[in-house]
């Protein structure tokens, strides 16, 4: 096996058609992904890989989080729903993680986490499991409506019959809606919102060069739900929702999804996934099994380096400052996701 190498994606002006010859990359391998997050938050992306040939073979991409208040780790990668490690044999997956650790010990960072990775780590306890799910669209739209729950149906037509218009969108206006009713969201789950430089960024490198777009859904002149969707290869990537929740009972939610799930089948993609959902969201579980896709089990493992070994999770419980955030002023929320967001990731 050849040396494993630590690079950044942005130093390789191919990155993307190197990655582009393999099976298992999606767009959270990107280089547009890894400079939004190194640009926006600062992290220092370590992607260890292994190449031959003009394409990537092996990679674990890998971002250092440096911050004072939570601490120094690697995350594969942060506020991604998924980052799985690519590997051609158990054994060079062996090779990557353990060139991983090593840097982690040179780095000083509390532990390494992985999002994804069970078909090398499933003898491992994983830190924490959330559910995925993944939506086959290469029949058409018409096989997939046909697919769909007899409920999700009914509220796809019930948000025609109410006038619920949606519209696809690479315009700056309509990411800015979004943002709007981000914060809204955000504060009802007791979560600040992502900063708007972040936003900035996804809409520079992806919204506005067509490799994702904004979903919007309106009755009358008010925009009532957006969706944000992001395409790599013959995927879709469902990663973010946000609705007024006074407008609820029109299930613009429902339709907007379907547009997009239409749009998508159209232009020849061939799966939607719709990001990671936490498993005590039992709400949002149904909705997005609603649609036919397969479910599937997405784990995170988290290697102690001060243990030098894998740990799980604490109880959830329910944290305080999840009710704090909730009754703030939507300026105080802001400030602090623009303040405090990157010691998240």
């Amino acid at each position: 096996m050849p040396d494993v190498k630590i690079v950044r994606p942005s130093d390789c002006e191919n990155w993307n058609d190197q990655l582009a010859f393999g099976a298992g990359f999606s767009f959270f391998h990107s280089r547009e992904w890894a400079d939004i997050l190194t640009q926006s938050y600062g992290y220092k992306p370590y992607y260890l890989t292994t190449s031959g040939a003009g394409k990537i073979d092996n990679l674990l991409a890998v971002m250092e989080v440096r911050s004072r208040i939570t601490g120094i780790r690697g995350v594969s990668l942060p506020f991604t729903d998924i980052c799985e490690p690519v590997a051609q044999s158990t054994d060079q997956f062996s090779a990557l993680w353990q060139k991983a650790l090593t840097l982690g010990r040179e780095r000083n960072w509390s532990y390494l986490e992985i999002r994804g990775g069970e078909k090398y780590l499933a003898e491992k306890p994983p830190f924490v499991c959330h559910v995925g799910h993944r939506l086959d669209l290469s029949g058409g739209h018409e096989a997939v409506f046909s697919g769909l729950r007899d409920s999700t149906k009914r509220n796809i037509k019930k948000a025609k019959r109410q006038r619920v218009e949606v519209n696809i969108s690479n315009s700056a206006d309509a990411l800015k809606e979004f943002c709007r009713l981000n914060v809204l969201t955000r504060r009802k789950h007791g979560l600040p919102p992502q900063p708007s430089r972040f936003f900035r960024r996804l809409f520079e490198a992806i919204i506005a060069n067509e490799k994702g777009f904004v979903a919007l859904a309106t009755l009358g002149n008010e925009v009532i739900a957006a969706n944000v969707y992001l395409c790599f290869g013959d995927q879709v990537i469902y990663k973010y929702g946000a609705s007024d929740d006074r407008r609820q009972h029109l299930r613009a939610n429902n339709l907007i999804m379907w547009k997009a799930i239409k749009w998508s089948c159209d232009r020849g993609y061939k799966h939607l996934c719709f990001g990671r959902t936490e498993t005590q969201h039992q709400g949002l579980i149904q909705f997005k099994a609603g649609w036919g896709g397969e479910s599937q089990t997405i784990s995170y493992y988290r290697y102690d380096l001060k243990k030098e070994g894998f740990v799980n999770a604490p109880p959830d419980g329910n944290p305080v400052y999840q009710r704090i955030f909730r009754k703030l002023p939507i300026p105080a929320l802001k400030l602090i996701g623009k303040t405090a967001y990157r010691h998240m990731g």
